[in-house]
């Protein structure tokens, strides 16, 4: 039994495919089109999941788009009424789309899956699932639980903004909702707009501004912006707010509370802006930790599974771990709307034709089943041969090693202190890069974070960079004793690996501050000595296990910086070739591309690109 889902149209396209409760594949079209958030229909990503299955779309046997149109167009239509006549500019722009494509949406849908099938035959089976329901989906029933509650937040979906959902075996159903226009998700999108980053993209930039500075304003924001009750339920104050009938999140009331106008792209950021940042991240750790202490008194479940874009929010994750409301916190690591697409399948699959879940890894059900997501390399992978012809064909010099020779370089080069571009095996699934689409680094370097920000990434200094840590020695080095596959949770660095820093270093501000040694590992250690971790699993990641336990025997730190294999606004890295523009586009000093190794002095110079402004700043 065979099923494509699909999320399109919105932002984030993808195509997942599940074959008899088994995650075949898994991937964005972003990667295929190399248009970052691309959110038209995936045929790339439809594509390669038929391809990895071996199948072409005669051999599906269900289709399933990840939300519903109808009741979205419901929502859409309703809010323009009950904002009237404010809003009609942007109901204007927004109703000939509609009307011309999403309303269509099954149509259009059936017409795009029929140019796929190209005269093979498909059976025209295609279902819908809800938006929530989607995500709910796609974070129980990869999870290692038989049963668990599923807090799903994000923007908006249809109606639902924030729902709670109960998992039992095969069986899935949303017990809540709170309804657009409060939102969660809107409210920090309404902070990421106002600091002068993009919404939908930069809202990790605000959690990663948020240790510079104090959450000044937080008590501004409880009291003027959002109304949270003890269980966690909320209600905005839409004065303060544009995106119902607007074509901005926020308008005039709120620059007044705030002491000014949103910030432009282009502008300087502030001591004020950190504060903001740090602001609404203590809002939303709090409205966060309100809903899971609720839902663990309510329900008795002692498994937690997040899913939506706000479960991206690592910080809050991390929180959620600590307070210990919960046993186990799993969450799905495409979070955001591609995640939907693998939702929808697995709904398709366990809710429309009740089929049971696969058993664990050995063969056997229990309490504590195999991740399914296997770690999120549900993307493309490249023979060696492949590999070779392609570089070549690129005019890329290189030279072929065999397995432990090329694991035996690279740690060395890592070691010396080189900016190594890192491509294996299959492609990950969501926004992290999980060692297989990887930019890697010495952490105990303490110029690497700067020299990886400006010169390899083209990016904001400010911007911090996760650990890639090996998961039998995570504890050694950081406040965390468990699983953090999907670099998910942000936990402290130890404190006998920390530097206390000097009164006078405690009085500098901002970038200042970061550049002083605040551990043995400075470039993953952020400002608060937070870290975002990922733990590495030799079952899950064989070959990445080995190059950081290599990298360990040379310097005794079991630890690397890991960053994904692009540059700002640019996707992810998907194909030799992409990996070799980035390297010859950046100031990379290495690639290793399977088991070729290319170095930045035997290039080609005049293949050398400007990378820096390939790309809309995202």
């Amino acid at each position: 039994m065979r099923i494509l889902g699909l999320s399109a149209f919105y932002h984030d396209s993808a195509a997942a495919l599940v074959e008899d409760g088994r995650i075949v594949a898994a991937a964005q079209e972003e990667r295929f089109t190399r248009k970052k958030h691309d959110s038209r229909f995936p045929v790339n990503a439809v594509g390669y999941c038929l391809r990895e299955a071996g199948t072409s779309l005669a051999g599906i046997d269900r289709v399933v788009f990840y939300d519903k149109p109808f009741l979205k167009f419901e929502r859409l239509v309703e809010t323009y009424l009950a904002f009237a006549p404010r809003g009609f500019k942007s109901f204007r722009m927004s109703i000939p789309l509609w009307l011309r494509e999403k309303l269509f949406l099954k149509d259009l849908l059936k017409k795009e899956l029929g140019a796929l099938a190209d005269g093979g035959g498909w059976n025209g089976e295609l279902l819908f699932s809800e938006h929530h329901l989607s995500h709910a989906a796609s974070a129980f029933f990869p999870s290692p639980f038989d049963e668990a509650v599923v807090l799903t937040m994000d923007g908006v979906g249809e109606w639902a903004t924030t729902s709670a959902a109960i998992g039992r075996g095969k069986t899935l159903a949303v017990h809540k909702e709170i309804h657009f226009p409060h939102s969660l998700g809107l409210l920090y999108s309404a902070f990421t707009y106002y600091t002068g980053f993009k919404v939908n993209s930069g809202e990790y930039k605000v959690m990663g501004l948020a240790p510079y500075g104090e959450p000044r304003y937080a008590g501004t924001i409880l009291e003027h912006l959002i109304d949270v009750k003890a269980d966690g339920s909320f209600r905005l104050d839409l004065a303060y707010f544009d995106y119902c009938t607007g074509l901005t999140m926020t308008n005039g009331r709120f620059d007044a509370l705030f002491g000014g106008p949103a910030r432009k792209p282009d502008e300087p950021l502030t001591p004020r802006h950190m504060d903001l940042a740090a602001s609404i991240q203590a809002v939303t750790d709090e409205v966060v930790l309100r809903l899971t202490r609720a839902l663990a008194a309510e329900t008795g479940q002692k498994n937690l599974c997040l899913a939506g874009g706000v479960a991206l929010n690592c910080v809050a994750n991390g929180k959620v771990l600590r307070d210990g409301r919960f046993d186990n916190v799993y969450a799905q690591p495409a979070a955001g709307d591609a995640g939907g697409a693998l939702g929808a399948a697995l709904v398709g699959y366990h809710l429309q034709l009740g089929q049971e879940r696969p058993n664990g890894a050995n063969g056997t059900s229990g309490t504590r089943r195999a991740d399914a997501m296997r770690g999120a390399y549900l993307g493309p992978a490249f023979e060696q041969s492949d590999i070779e012809r392609r570089l070549a064909a690129c005019g890329a010099r290189f030279e072929t090693l065999d397995d432990h020779t090329v694991i035996q370089r690279a740690a060395r080069d890592l070691a010396d202190g080189k900016a190594m571009g890192w491509f294996q095996g299959r492609m990950e699934f969501g926004p992290r890069a999980l060692g297989n689409r990887s930019i890697l680094g010495d952490p105990r370097s303490p110029t690497m974070q700067k020299t990886l920000n400006l010169k390899v990434k083209y990016r904001e200094s400010f911007r911090p960079f996760a650990p890639s840590v090996l998961r039998e020695r995570v504890a050694d080095w950081f406040e965390l004793d468990g699983d953090s596959p999907y670099m998910l949770l942000v936990a402290d660095v130890v404190k006998t690996r920390r530097r206390v820093m000097t009164a006078e270093e405690q009085q500098l501000f901002g970038i200042d501050k970061l550049n002083v040694l605040r551990s043995d590992i400075p470039a993953v250690t952020h400002l608060d000595y937070s870290a975002r971790i990922q733990t590495v699993h030799a079952d899950t990641n064989p070959r990445y296990h080995a190059l950081i336990t290599e990298f360990e025997r040379l310097t005794g730190c079991p630890v690397l910086v890991n960053t994904s294999f692009n540059v700002r606004g640019e996707p992810i890295v998907c194909t030799p070739e992409d990996a070799f523009r980035c390297f010859m586009g950046t100031e990379l000093d290495v690639l290793v591309v399977g088991n070729c190794v290319l170095r930045k002095e035997a290039q080609d110079p005049a293949l050398k690109r400007n990378y820096e402004t390939a790309f809309e700043l995202d």
